[in-house]
């Protein structure tokens, strides 16, 4: 297998059941992957610029793991892109990550009724990846496509039942996940 990082966005992986249980899925059947914690590494939000950009240089497959908000990526990881993925090193004629898949892996609070064109929010979750696309399209990446689940909310899992049916999905995603970096890793 190609090396694989994930960068987990997730502000508090300690309090995500979706999130955490996603990644501790992948960690247990994909061991040699490299999973970088935001949350952890940089609780104040400092980044090692460096560390975080020779860690991407080093990647075949880049994989965004984080709870879909606002529409987008949590603030840390905002944050991250905007100090990492600078001109010279992410895009722009010096740049270096050119050539490498990245791939999104992602959680909704909201169920998927809620992303359609009739839904609350009146788009498809397809339609809020543009900037992702974008993105990848800018830095020179292989956008290899997005893994997402719906509905994992911190709001729906007072109970048992209910935290047994997000753990349950959160494996379903992973088990997507692992599949997808299988095949685009290869």
């Amino acid at each position: 297998m190609k090396n694989v990082l994930i960068i987990s966005g997730h502000p508090n992986l300690n309090d995500s059941l979706a999130n955490a249980t996603i990644l501790d899925e992948v960690a247990k059947e994909l061991p040699e992957v490299n999973i970088r914690r935001l949350d952890e590494l940089y609780p104040t939000y400092q980044f090692d610029i460096n560390a975080e950009q020779q860690a991407l240089l080093e990647a075949d497959l880049i994989v965004w793991q984080f709870p879909f908000s606002w529409y987008s990526l949590p603030g840390i990881m905002k944050l991250w892109v905007d100090e990492v993925f600078v001109h010279g090193f992410s895009h722009g004629t010096m740049a270096k990550l050119g050539g490498k898949k990245l791939l999104l892996s992602f959680t909704t609070g909201a169920p998927e009724v809620a992303y359609t064109t009739s839904g609350f929010f009146g788009h498809t979750i397809e339609e809020y990846l543009t900037q992702f696309k974008t993105t990848a399209a800018l830095c020179n990446l292989e956008y290899v496509g997005a893994i997402y689940t719906h509905g994992v909310s911190y709001a729906s899992r007072d109970g048992e039942e209910k935290r047994s049916a997000q753990k349950y999905s959160a494996r379903e995603h992973a088990a997507r996940l692992i599949d997808a970096i299988r095949s685009n890793a290869a």
